[in-house]
């Protein structure tokens, strides 16, 4: 213990935060292996900066960027230096080819490879050791045909099963590596497809295709070869992101004769997970060019707003950034197959056990009995022990069937047919997008009745991504409800139309008519200013394609506010470099713009200010509500009902956004615009500098009003998270978006409420050293105490929520890596040195699991965890430590590719089809349209699937312990000589055709509630969380069941037997008829206590239990036919034994007896079950009436929030980036055909004095 008190110690203080270094909430991590110095600008060429001397540039980058591309030069890639070994003396190249594959199989490696999976699994071993014995004559008690057909069926339905899973995967995978680009090939641009593109080929991607390699942007249709992207498969977010070509590249590379003539050389890092970080150099013509991320396109992006771009191909394939975030395919079980194959394990173990017993009792009734009896001599002069030896053997294989190999056979059936009922359910069929839900795996299904933890992303899983502008307040008046033309409230919403306006999209919906009256008086000042200000206080990209005009915004709510200012009449047209030009009712008007005040996370507001038409200045910003109070003129009468309207968007959800002005004077303008042109050029601490110059003009604001912005979840959402919370599942929210908007759909999707105290980033690192410090306490004062403290964090029942950034979470993972050490020749010398730097890295680790450890434990104290800003490594990390502390079952849900590794780590991986690509899909185990439907498929699919195999499974142990342990039963009576207590045949077809359909039904068909109960009442869940229909206890009752059944159907006939006479005289005493009597009582006795345990009786239930017993009568009177014997005489040895058997009356009542005595105990136990201690469900079934009655009666009840209960402000969720303010005032984004006003652009900033021109 004074160890782990000292490693404490010595990790407090590697661990305690600097001022400098907290995390930052609104910086997704570079990555999970990333160092602090790689983070540093790496000294030598400068971006887009010429170098002259190479070589020597070259150099420092040598050990890092040992990852090298040439343009245009397959062979390159054939030298010695790039081949790597794979086995022995094959050698292949580093460089993956682009073909992506998510199989397992090929038509070589299937047959050996599927054998090999399936004879992992312990029961089938088992029987080929089986098959194996039974080859050997002096030990085989049955023919080797008896399991050798059963062992190939099973075998071949089950490889049926994987080929046709794996057929799905090789499609998907063609879809994907047969799409085409352009690839120069001979000096000209062909069409190639995916998987034929190798690293180093320069191709040509046009607008709205997908990226199909990560590759080097070189030119574009844009100007400074800009090029436009969306990463939603990604990070989730659907706003635009820009790349910009290096300049050189940008000049020299726009034709395809230059394209096919380039033949750069790119050095760069290997291939890596790191998806916004990439360090490398571009050598060409004698120069050098630093490359950064900006300058990289990643596969799974799109290219928006851009007509064609052209780029080198830098990594490939499995090399790609995407694809090392996708972590590797899994071979996933669920906890009842791993259960099962343990109790395999016990099973084997039993009957070796149980076999070596009988082999001993054999040798000694061999030296007492058999050696002594001379009519009992075989011609074998085998000495007892050696007897008793092979007698083991044929043990072995006589109770083989207590290890039934049509179990896993049937396992398959029901799990396969599970899948189709998932795949045919039209409840969860989304019309919309024509998807219907998909069970891609068939292996998993009883799995989602034992969820206890779901891993949901945000973007386009829990929302829609579509952010609608709601409701507004200007002046103080509130906008937005449903009203008439003259302001009266109407009871049924009316559409605007908005055909007055040549501009409007025709997507935007809005119900107040009386603003639409206010804006077309003109009579409110203010109005008019609230959405001036909405069209032109942003940085939006106007684009005009097929005569409609399109915008591109750096974030959806900045659409938004753009497209219903567009809507209401004031339209944003175009802007150049220093000029915007709006049309205002009709009216194009030109404004000169003197500057744009970028917003970022810390300042939350932007402002722009503009030369009006009649030569005053006007700054107009808009912002978070925190930060334009503290900024707002003393003076400002409608402050007060401004605020009033904040509160009742927030109650209602909305994003909100105040929007306020200034008047500038022009001496105080021109001081200020020498501050910020200092500022703009300053080298060093420039995005500081410039906050602190535009703090100085942006104060004395007036309020003009606010903004309310939905942003749209999914339908069903909320009330899938109730229920399914109800069902004590647990939801984390893993998104790579900002904090604001994770914490807003928090609470839109009523993950979080009102009541709800919430632990941030902070607080969690607080906590979490109060408890080291205390476990080091406990540590230093008593010896023996342990490490582990089980107290909770938080202290009463309070409902409470983490909401934490990926920042935080690496901090207090111990994740983030520590700064590299210069090289220092200083190795351990001696082997104390050595033990002891081994000791110093044990200590690491084994604190660094404590506070892992100790996360886990506090995040699961709370209701609700929100991760954001976290990378796709860290969601898969997250999932993963639920998995390792919690033991617990754990399920991921997610549509984009930055959700594969989270869904490829969880035991079920979900994805959402129908959005931005089919990667999440591709890796997923099950796919639907909405994130609603997965109510569906836990609470009803799920549960109905662990109920049913559950009972399959109990039963199945049951029916054969009951058939098995007779034989033994019988040994007592027979020497132990491991001669069968039934017929051959009716061993082998037991569990084939005597009692397999009946049971095979119930896995099947069985439903103890019905699918809208279920959704009704999901507390019913908890029994698949607890394993508490399926444990090593259920297992051993089934055993003691079997045993009890196996007694009787032996004993009762046995004791019927002794001493009795037939009717016609003869004794019915006889080995063959006492065979008959045994089978046919336990064939009623088996099919009848299916009957029992069947919850949900159908006609084909019905059927299969009485045409199960009626198939067995039909088959054995066959089999005993002298016609049968005739043809087959050593086959059919029971020659008239049924026939004359069950002729008998005695015989009838002795198996009437067997099957009273064995079921009568089974429905007395059940009844009083069900009367003294019912289960949630019998209480239900009880009640089934009732609530049919009331559910159709029943109507939608409203969402369990209600409005109007929150004081929280729902703030505006700014871009994750700065906005496009550098690209507009530099004029890079600027094409030369766009911007007519020269004078304009030739001004310096802030000198021109170009009065705004109007046309109408």
């Amino acid at each position: 213990m004074k160890g782990i008190s000292r490693m404490i110690s010595e990790r407090d203080s590697e661990t305690t935060l600097d001022e400098d270094s907290q995390p930052n909430d609104e910086v997704v991590p570079y990555s999970d292996d990333e160092t602090e110095d790689e983070l540093e600008p790496r000294p030598g060429a400068e971006p887009g900066r010429s170098q002259s001397h190479a070589e020597e540039s070259r150099e420092p980058g040598k050990k890092d960027c040992s990852w090298q591309v040439k343009a245009n030069d397959r062979r390159f890639y054939e030298q010695p230096a790039f081949k790597r070994t794979i086995f022995l003396c094959f050698k292949k190249s580093k460089y993956a080819d682009n073909a992506i594959k998510t199989y397992k199989y090929n038509p070589i490696t299937f047959l050996p490879l599927n054998l090999f999976e399936q004879f992992k699994r312990a029961a089938n071993f088992y029987f080929l050791v089986l098959l194996i014995l039974q080859s050997i004559p002096q030990i085989s008690t049955l023919a080797w045909y008896t399991t050798l057909v059963p062992l190939l069926f099973v075998l071949g339905i089950t490889a049926v099963k994987d080929l046709v899973d794996d057929i799905a995967r090789h499609r998907m995978d063609n879809e994907v590596n047969n799409r085409t680009c352009d690839v120069i090939k001979d000096g000209r641009f062909k069409t190639t497809k995916w998987k034929d593109i190798q690293v180093g080929d320069v191709i040509r991607l046009k607008k709205n295709t997908f990226i199909p390699a990560d590759i080097l942007l070189l030119s574009s249709s844009e100007p400074n070869s800009l090029c436009y992207v969306e990463t939603a498969e990604l990070d989730g977010e659907t706003n635009l992101k820009f790349k910009m070509a290096l300049e050189v590249t940008h000049r020299q590379l726009q034709e395809e004769s230059a394209l096919a003539d380039f033949d750069g050389l790119v050095e760069c890092e290997e291939p890596n997970n790191r998806l916004d970080k990439f360090t490398g150099t571009l050598f060409w013509r004698n120069s050098s060019y630093s490359l950064d991320a900006d300058k990289i396109l990643l596969r799974g992006c799109k290219i928006r707003n851009t007509d064609f771009c052209h780029g080198m191909v830098v990594f490939a394939g499995a090399d790609t950034k995407i694809m090392k975030n996708s972590g590797k395919t899994r071979f996933k079980r669920t906890k009842i197959d791993s259960l099962m194959n343990y109790m395999v394990y016990t099973i084997i173990v039993v009957l070796i056990l149980l076999s070596a017993g009988l082999a001993i009792g054999h040798t000694y009734w061999e030296q007492q009995v058999g050696n002594c009896s001379w009519y009992l001599y075989d011609a074998e002069d085998f000495s007892p022990p050696y007897r008793g030896f092979l007698n083991f053997w044929g043990y072995i294989i006589v109770l083989n069937t207590m290890v039934p190999i049509s179990l896993y056979v049937s396992v398959e059936v029901i799990r396969f047919g599970q899948s189709y009922f998932i795949n045919w359910d039209l409840q969860m069929y989304y019309a919309e997008k024509d998807t219907a839900a998909k069970a891609r795996t068939t292996t998993l299904n009883e799995q989602l009745g034992q969820i206890q933890y779901i891993f949901s992303d945000k973007t386009g899983t829990l929302t829609q991504n579509i952010m609608t502008f709601k409701k507004c307040c200007i002046n103080g008046q509130r906008y937005g409800d449903s009203r008439d033309r003259a302001g009266q409230l109407q009871s049924h919403p009316e559409q605007v139309d908005f055909s007055w306006n040549v501009h409007a999209d025709g997507k935007f919906l809005f119900y107040d008519h009386y603003l639409i009256e206010q804006i077309k008086s003109g009579k409110e000042p203010e109005i008019h200013k609230f959405f001036f200000l909405l069209a032109i206080c942003h940085t939006v990209m106007a684009d005009t394609s097929d005569g409609q005009l399109n915008y591109q915004a750096a974030s959806p709510d900045e659409g938004a506010l753009v497209t219903a200012a567009r809507n209401l009449g004031y339209v944003f047209l175009s802007r150049t470099q220093n000029t915007i030009t709006l049309s205002e009712m009709g009216a194009h008007r030109t404004y000169e713009v003197l500057a744009i005040l970028d917003f970022n996370s810390d300042r939350k507001r932007m402002s722009v200010i503009v030369r009006e038409a009649r030569g005053n200045i006007r700054l107009y910003c808009k912002g978070a509500d925190t930060v334009i109070y503290e900024r707002l003129h003393p003076s400002n009468p409608k402050r007060e009902a401004t605020e009033e309207a904040l509160d009742v968007f927030a109650n209602e959800t909305l994003r909100t956004l105040c929007l306020c002005y200034r008047d500038i004077s022009q001496e105080e303008f021109d001081v200020w615009n020498k501050k910020f042109v200092e500022a703009s050029l300053a080298t060093s601490n420039r995005d500081e500098a410039l906050d602190k110059v535009y703090e100085e003009i942006e104060k004395d604001l007036i309020l003009l009003g606010a903004t309310a912005i939905e942003d749209k979840l999914q339908d069903g959402v909320p009330e899938t998270i109730s229920r399914l919370s109800k069902a004590d599942i647990k939801i984390w929210v893993l998104t790579g978006d900002k904090k604001e908007t994770a914490e807003n759909i928090g609470f839109s999707c009523e993950l979080l409420t009102e009541e709800t105290a919430i632990c941030y980033g902070e607080d969690t690192s607080a906590l979490l050293q109060t408890r080291l410090e205390n476990q080091r306490n406990r540590a230093g004062s008593s010896p023996h105490s342990s490490l582990r403290m089980n107290e909770p964090f938080f202290q009463g029942s309070k409902d409470r929520a983490l909401i934490i950034t990926g920042s935080w979470l690496n901090e207090i993972l111990l994740e983030k890596k520590k700064k590299k050490k210069k090289l220092k020749l200083k190795f351990p010398r001696t082997a104390e040195e050595k033990e002891k730097q081994a000791e110093k890295r044990r200590r690491a680790e084994a604190y660094k699991e404590q506070q892992q450890q100790n996360f886990v434990d506090l995040a699961c104290e709370c209701r609700a965890v929100i991760c954001c800003r976290v990378t796709p490594k860290q969601k898969a990390m997250v999932v993963e430590l639920v998995q390792k502390y919690k033991k617990a079952v754990t399920l991921a849900i997610g549509d984009g590719a930055n959700d594969v590794n989270m869904i490829k780590t969880a035991h079920i991986g979900v994805g959402i089809s129908g959005q931005e690509g089919m990667q999440a899909v591709m890796s997923s185990d099950y796919s639907f349209g909405q994130f609603r439907y997965l109510q569906r498929l836990l609470l009803v699919h799920g549960r109905w699937s662990y109920i049913r195999m559950c009972k399959f499974l109990r039963y199945f142990f049951y029916k054969n312990f009951a058939f098995t342990l007779v034989h033994i039963w019988y040994s007592f009576f027979n020497g132990f000589s491991a001669q069968t207590a039934y017929e051959d045949w009716f061993i082998t077809l037991y569990n084939v055709l005597y009692s397999s359909l009946p049971v095979l039904l119930v896995g099947l068909l069985d439903q103890d509630v019905s699918d809208k109960l279920s959704l009704r009442f999901p507390r019913l869940y908890i029994l698949g969380q607890r394993d508490l229909l399926f444990n090593y206890k259920k297992f051993f009752l089934s055993l003691l069941h079997g045993a009890v059944t196996s007694l009787i159907i032996f004993f009762i006939p046995y004791g019927a037997y002794m001493k009795s006479m037939g009717q016609d005289g003869e004794a019915p005493a006889d080995y063959q008829s006492f065979a008959v009597t045994a089978a046919s009582s336990l064939i009623f006795v088996v099919n009848f206590q299916i009957g029992l345990d069947t919850s949900y009786w159908t006609f084909v239930n019905a059927f299969s239990v009485f045409g199960s017993i009626a198939l067995y009568f039909g088959i054995t009177f066959d089999f005993h036919s002298a016609g049968i014997h005739v043809l087959f005489p050593s086959g059919f040895q029971f020659t008239g034994t049924a026939p004359n058997a069950l002729r008998q009356p005695y015989l009838w009542l002795t198996m009437i007896l067997s099957i009273a005595i064995c079921l009568l105990p089974v429905v007395a136990q059940r009844f009083l079950a069900m009367t003294i201690w019912p289960s949630e469900s019998d209480k239900i079934q009880r009640n089934r009436r009732k609530y049919q009655l009331e559910e159709q009666q029943w109507r939608r009840r409203p969402s369990a929030f209600r409005r109007g209960l929150s004081a929280r402000r729902s703030a505006y969720a700014f871009s994750h980036q700065r906005g496009y303010a550098d690209l507009i005032a530099s004029g890079r984004s600027i094409r030369k055909r766009r911007a007519p006003l020269d004078a304009v652009l030739g001004t310096a900033l802030g000198t021109g004095t170009g009065d705004a021109r109007e046309t109408s």
